[in-house]
């Protein structure tokens, strides 16, 4: 597995050269400083970040089309659409998720290797816990002073008012949005 991956580090994992999509500006320079073949064995976890990272773009990319062709499809609502212009984004939208799942595929590949590479340069968790075998140290609360509880109470009795008046606010609203749906719908 580990001389097959970066094989395909050049171009999409998974994806034949005929399907690949157009690299994006700043995929010719990332091309031309791959390492050369001899060195295949010996790639860095870092360039593996580097590629899953054009991967993650990749799929951003690509699910900004999702959504562009989605945006752009109308609703049927009784106008009627040519088949052909139905069939070719719905084609569209096939082709994109399946390259998304391949993208998704080679981001994995990529995670699993780079945690691979990188296994013995991981703490244990517990190492990262602050205070094993460590005594807590005691804080002292002391009391506020009747000036602060006071300001205190005057806050928040000022955010419930608020809070009251916006919610009346919101009634009225919701109250008014009812009665134009309600006249919209008598007037058709």
């Amino acid at each position: 597995m580990a001389a097959s991956l970066p094989q395909k580090a050049g171009g999409m994992a998974g994806m034949p050269p005929q399907q690949q999509p157009h690299p994006p500006p700043g995929a010719a320079s990332a091309a031309c400083q791959q390492p050369p073949q001899g060195a295949l064995r010996e790639i860095s976890p870092v360039f593996l970040c580097r590629i899953g990272q054009e991967t993650v773009q990749d799929i951003v990319t690509r699910t900004m089309e999702i959504f562009q062709i989605t945006r752009a499809t109308q609703l049927p609502n009784g106008v009627t659409q040519s088949q052909a212009m139905y069939q070719d984004r719905f084609g569209k939208l096939q082709e994109h998720l399946r390259q998304l799942a391949l993208l998704f595929r080679k981001l994995r590949l990529l995670y699993e290797r780079c945690v691979e590479m990188t296994s013995d340069l991981q703490e244990e968790p517990s190492e990262l816990l602050p205070y094993v075998g460590e005594e807590l140290v005691t804080v002292k609360v002391v009391p506020c002073s009747s000036a602060v509880n006071q300001e205190r109470k005057e806050v928040l009795e000022k955010v419930r008012q608020k809070n009251q008046e916006m919610k009346v606010l919101m009634d009225q609203m919701r109250n008014l949005l009812w009665d134009v749906n309600a006249m919209l719908t008598h007037r058709k």
